[in-house]
């Protein structure tokens, strides 16, 4: 991370490089040159920040969905054209935050970290798995990330248009959707064994890059700390994902309630989630087809288990298993 001269920048010839990437017309007749980002509300649309000698042209924020609240603006992360040669960028500022989340009875202590971002950027340059990017150093010493633009859909929104009702997405597509998200659980192996978390897995943080077709994880900037197992958050995290992939979506109790499903004379709070304990798990009770393999592994995630796994080697030779079985039915 270095910082680099920003001095050489004029509002003249930034609105030359800003009209050879966008309209003319949509060039701004005043620009606001930005070099420290500490303040993100004070980065706004049309103006240019400037990094480490680099000049980006800062555009709309982000938005992201979390603790099931949807669309939700991420004010400190924004898109951005690269002025040096045209191309999309996001732009990830620095914003402290700290909460605490819950697994069951086990808490765990996260902490969004910019340098633990910065660190992971690095470890899995050239990755086909992770998103791309660097990171580099504001005029007030900031870590800003800078990553490459990833045009696709995330996981959860391909998954709902496959098949005409779940057993035929289950017959049909699941298997091929298994064996992508076994590749994604390796990607996070590759972090575990060097030393790091992703610390966010969720549905919406898995992008399918319509470029070339690889699914890419995306957004690592949180950490969190437990003393008994430092990658346990992440393996809830991929055990929801599975349990969503295996359902075609999240199967809830409201929704049984609403159909009024016969299952619900057979359902327990054992067959729920361990965190959102209005998910069900057992989905073989929902969909008698999904083999005894694959619900096992789902199970381990339920509030009814007394076996979490450890690791994601443990998780992998589960999900390997039933993958056999699955390509064998």
């Amino acid at each position: 991370m270095s910082a680099g001269r920003d001095d050489k920048f004029t509002e003249r010839n930034l609105r030359d490089m800003i009209a050879n990437c966008v309209d003319p017309a949509r060039v701004p007749k005043r620009i606001n040159i930005i070099t420290d980002t500490s303040d993100f509300f004070r980065v706004d649309y049309d103006d240019v920040v400037i990094l480490n000698g680099r000049p980006y042209f800062i555009r709309n924020y982000e938005k992201e969905g979390r603790f099931s609240i949807d669309e939700q603006p991420k004010f400190w992360v924004r898109r951005a054209i690269d002025l040096h040669d045209g191309s999309m960028k996001i732009i990830k500022m620095v914003f402290p935050e700290r909460f605490d989340a819950k697994v069951g009875d086990i808490t765990f202590d996260c902490v969004r970290s910019p340098k633990k971002e910065a660190r992971i950027l690095e470890l899995v340059k050239g990755h086909r798995n992770f998103m791309q990017g660097f990171s580099t150093v504001d005029s007030a010493g900031n870590i800003i990330r800078i990553v490459d633009y990833i045009p696709g859909v995330a996981i959860d929104n391909l998954v709902s248009k496959l098949g005409k009702d779940h057993e035929d997405y289950f017959y049909n597509h699941f298997l091929t959707v298994f064996n992508d998200y076994i590749e994604l659980v390796k990607a996070i192996k590759f972090l575990h064994d060097h030393g790091e978390k992703h610390g966010d897995i969720r549905r919406d943080h898995i992008i399918k890059d319509k470029r070339d077709g690889f699914y890419r994880w995306i957004d690592f900037d949180y950490n969190y700390w437990h003393k008994e197992n430092m990658f346990g958050y992440d393996l809830f995290g991929l055990g929801n994902i599975l349990i969503f992939l295996a359902g075609q979506g999240d199967v809830t109790t409201q929704q049984l309630v609403h159909n009024d499903h016969p299952v619900l004379n057979n359902l327990t709070a054992d067959d729920t989630n361990i965190i959102f304990r209005n998910r069900v798990v057992n989905l073989q009770k929902i969909y008698p087809y999904i083999p005894d393999a694959l619900n096992f592994i789902m199970l381990h995630f339920s509030r009814g288990t007394e076996v979490f796994y450890d690791d994601t080697d443990q998780f992998l030779n589960d999900l390997h298993e039933a993958g056999d079985k699955l390509g064998n039915s």
